[in-house]
Formats: structure tokens, C-alpha cells, sequence
């Protein structure tokens, strides 16, 4: 099987580009991404216990590799949620499963979304890494809008080993990761 387009992208065009850019002395210096994790949380789970397994359906659709339901740490009365219930998915990828789902993520799921003007560069944490949210899980092409019954979003987190945001943020710019021009 042919190793996926980003990943022989990272190695033949990006990491001479952050090399030179930022006065690596070694190729071992260049950032990359090591893991995406997506995480749904699915509120309504307290009240109805069959959304949980919907989304990690969706989700295992979505990313091609097996979710899992994340389960509630803290019992909190005031919404009906005690320790130990399911209330939500995720998934964690990484190798060429990463590579293909952010190539998806960038050039099919993204451009579908309503109103599309790039990504916020806002959300950074401070550690190099990446986090952005979508409001629907119908903008990517494996989940059918006939057996929708909820839309619901998710959260995709881009870990990268850079050192600081301005790294991680030339990183993935670099993969093509569309960016909110600036006024």
C-alpha cells in the first residue's frame, strides 16, 4: 500500500522548508504532528444511553478506526450525570490513518462547511498544539443525512511535538490547513 500524500509531503517538501526556516541543526528538530484525537461529547447521553453508541459509530465512520465511549469522571447533580455513565466518544489516530484523516479533514470535510472562511489560528494551546471545532458531523461525506437524527459537532485536536504555537502554526499551514486570512 503506498504511504498516504501528507505524510510524503512532510518529508519531502515541509521539513526542509522548517528546517531552513527555523535554523534546525537536524531534521530530528522539525515538528510534526504525532496524533489526532476527535472527541464528541454527547450531552443528551444522560437522558438517552443509545446516542452514545450513534456517536461512536459516527465517529468510527468518520475516522476509519474504532471509537470509544469516554466515560463521565464526576458525578454532577445538577445535570443528572453520575461517574461511570458514557457520555460521549473518541478516537484517537495516528500513523497513516493521521495522514489520511487530516488530507480528508482539509480538502473535503472543511470546504463543506456553510459559510466556510478558514480556521481561527485562535486555537492554539500554548504547547503546539491544535484544537478546532465542528458544528456538524454531516460535512463529512461517510455520514448519510438520511440516518442523521441529531447533528451534532466534535472537536479535533492536532498534537504536534513543536515547541511553541508559532511552530505547530507554521507546521500546518505548511500541510495546507486553511487559515483565516488576517484583516
Amino acid at each position: 500500500m503506498a504511504s498516504p500524500r501528507l505524510k510524503e509531503k512532510y518529508l519531502e517538501e515541509i521539513v526542509p522548508a522548517l528546517k531552513a526556516k527555523f535554523e534546525y541543526k537536524t531534521v530530528m528538530q522539525v515538528p510534526k504532528v504525532t496524533k489526532i484525537v476527535v472527541n464528541k461529547g454527547i450531552g443528551a447521553a444522560v437522558a438517552d444511553k443509545k446516542l452514545v453508541d450513534v456517536g461512536v459509530e459516527e465517529l468510527t465512520l468518520i475516522t476509519g478506526q474504532k471509537a470509544v465511549p469516554t466515560i463521565a469522571k464526576k458525578s454532577v447533580s445538577n445535570f443528572k450525570l453520575r461517574e461511570g455513565m458514557p457520555i460521549g466518544a473518541r478516537v484517537t489516530l495516528r500513523g497513516d490513518r493521521m495522514y489520511e484523516f487530516l488530507d480528508r479533514l482539509m480538502t473535503v470535510a472543511l470546504p463543506r462547511v456553510r459559510d466556510f472562511r478558514g480556521i481561527s489560528d485562535k486555537g492554539f494551546d500554548g504547547r503546539g498544539n491544535y484544537t478546532l471545532g465542528v458544528k456538524e458531523q454531516i460535512i463529512f461525506p461517510e455520514i448519510s443525512i438520511e440516518k442523521v437524527s441529531k447533528i451534532t459537532g466534535m472537536d479535533i485536536t492536532l498534537v504536534t511535538d513543536a515547541n511553541s504555537d508559532e511552530e505547530s502554526f507554521e507546521l500546518l499551514k505548511a500541510f495546507g490547513l486553511p487559515f483565516a486570512s488576517k484583516k
